[in-house]
């Protein structure tokens, strides 16, 4: 996928725009001709932007494919005709249309129904509005003026759920468009190359999905006015299904911004490095408390460094830095730092010999391990005669949403949070308190973690109330309502070390 917005805007002196018109097909037969004469009236109006027709007829039980094959050799359209053998849907027919669009090198896809309801006679201004003003969505609208959608026959029942599904659909997404629901619709496709629609339903709603990916990849979106027409073209969409789907990919979409929800076809956030929760209610903030001033650190897999910079800058620490990855401005973060994978190097060798470590930070780290029994004992048999303090954290899968989403026999994996892709293992606060008291290391402090809400809710004032509650939450139930974990635990002396002590213990020959 492109992490970048191409400026797509051609110089239309040298080269031309190469449009596609593509006309989604089910049951047309009674249409598909019409529509086509209307089609070859308007290309002469096209010639700067060299048309192409894409109709795929999907596996119409009618003879909409062979009227429309017919109609193309009778004249010089130029035009390519396809038949799915199997129904995929109007969202999957779409997908395979703006797959040509993309493989035959279309600088833009103008997108019409086999029905004639939309008017081709405007496809110039969708493809006009495009290139003045560099849009990557434009939509023709017939509910900029509501009243021409009235004059147009719209029925009532459709008029009025369009403008209520729209408003709702504008306000879970901060969007504010006159019309979610028009099937008349223009895409840049370099657009087109920056979303994964290939993700998107196969129903009717991939319309809202891929406008909540505009949305989701910052698309500049133009809007049009269109006339309103219906006639006796014959509606095969379920209006109560099509509503409940569109509220809910709305509604999953806006959540899985809060990181407990997750699906491909909303993946478009922009990559970030590890955040930093430094001055929040965290596991950052908990690891910077009870770090002592000038306290030697040793921090494993913080190559971010937003707790080291705090330490060294606040504390005056001095920091050791370990991670598998090595970012620009990583070594500017610590005094000292090493590269190492902590799946397959052994942990002993980033121990300075001159320096004792007294605080070594975990900060979810232990969930990326592969074997963090046995990080634990390598991490134990060099911590334990320096008396150095653990501080780890780690996300509680026990968490009232994890647990809530299971019930549900959901386990989403994510791009971030306690399911975060990259997590190998996943700890309650019993497991992560077995698995210390097992590798022998004392536990003198366990604790819970509130949601990173400020990270989400940019809302400061209804950010602090919500950290609030969460607090109380936790308090009546710390498992349930913890979103992390945080421990701090002191390595028990090993076998080695014990054997060590006993050996230099005088003996006095001359007790009886």
């Amino acid at each position: 996928m492109i992490n970048y917005k191409q400026n797509w805007l051609h110089d239309m002196k040298n080269t031309k725009h190469k449009t596609l018109i593509f006309i989604v097909a089910y049951e047309a037969a009674a249409h598909i001709e019409s529509l086509l004469d209307r089609i070859s009236a308007i290309l002469p109006d096209l010639s700067a932007y060299e048309p192409h027709i894409l109709m795929i007829d999907d596996a119409s039980p009618d003879n909409t494919a062979a009227l429309a094959e017919n109609y193309k050799s009778r004249g010089t359209l130029p035009m390519t005709v396809l038949r799915n053998p199997v129904n995929q849907g109007y969202g999957g027919n779409q997908k395979i249309g703006y797959q040509y669009a993309i493989r035959f090198g279309f600088d833009s896809v103008v997108m019409l129904h086999g029905d004639g309801q939309y008017p081709p006679e405007q496809v110039a201004d969708m493809v006009g509005t495009m290139l003045e003003k560099n849009a990557d969505v434009v939509l023709g609208s017939r509910m900029l003026d509501r009243k021409n959608a009235l004059k147009g026959k719209m029925p009532l029942y459709k008029f009025f759920g369009n403008i209520i599904l729209t408003g709702l659909q504008n306000k879970i997404l901060d969007m504010h468009l006159s019309e979610f629901h028009t099937g008349f619709r223009a895409y840049n496709t370099s657009f087109l190359t920056r979303i994964p629609f290939a993700c998107n339903s196969n129903d009717f709603d991939f319309d809202t999905d891929i406008l909540i990916q505009s949305r989701l990849s910052n698309a500049v979106i133009a809007e049009i006015p269109i006339p309103t027409r219906y006639g006796d073209e014959i509606c095969h969409v379920n209006g109560l299904k099509y509503a409940s789907q569109i509220i809910r990919n709305s509604l999953l979409a806006k959540i899985q911004g809060y990181q407990i929800y997750y699906h491909p076809k909303f993946d478009l956030e922009p990559e970030e490095g590890y955040q930093s929760k430094v001055g929040l209610d965290s596991s950052h903030d908990f690891a910077i408390r009870h770090v002592d001033a000038y306290d030697t650190v040793l921090d494993i897999g913080g190559s971010s460094g937003h707790v080291a910079d705090e330490l060294r800058k606040k504390k005056g620490c001095y920091v050791y830095g370990v991670d598998a990855y090595l970012h620009s401005t990583t070594r500017d973060h610590y005094d000292h730092f090493v590269q190492m994978d902590l799946d397959r190097e052994n942990i002993a060798n980033v121990f300075p010999q001159d320096r004792i470590i007294t605080k070594v930070l975990l900060l979810d780290v232990i969930e990326h391990l592969s074997a963090p029994e046995e990080f634990m004992v390598a991490l134990r048999e060099q911590t334990a005669e320096q008396k150095s303090k653990i501080i780890i954290t780690t996300g509680n899968v026990g968490f009232i949403l994890t647990r809530l989403s299971l019930l549900l026999g959901n386990f989403n994996y994510g791009k971030r949070g306690i399911l975060d892709f990259t997590h190998k293992r996943l700890f309650t606060f019993g497991s992560l308190k077995q698995l210390l008291l097992h590798y022998g290391y004392q536990i003198e402090e366990i604790k819970g973690i509130p949601v990173p809400i400020s990270l989400i809710v940019k809302n400061r004032p209804l950010a602090k109330l919500l950290v609030l509650l969460n607090r109380f939450a936790m308090k009546i139930h710390r498992r349930l309502f913890s979103y992390q974990i945080a421990v701090i635990a002191t390595p028990l002396p090993t076998l080695d070390l014990l054997l060590k002590r006993a050996e230099f213990i005088p003996i006095d020959r001359n007790v009886t």
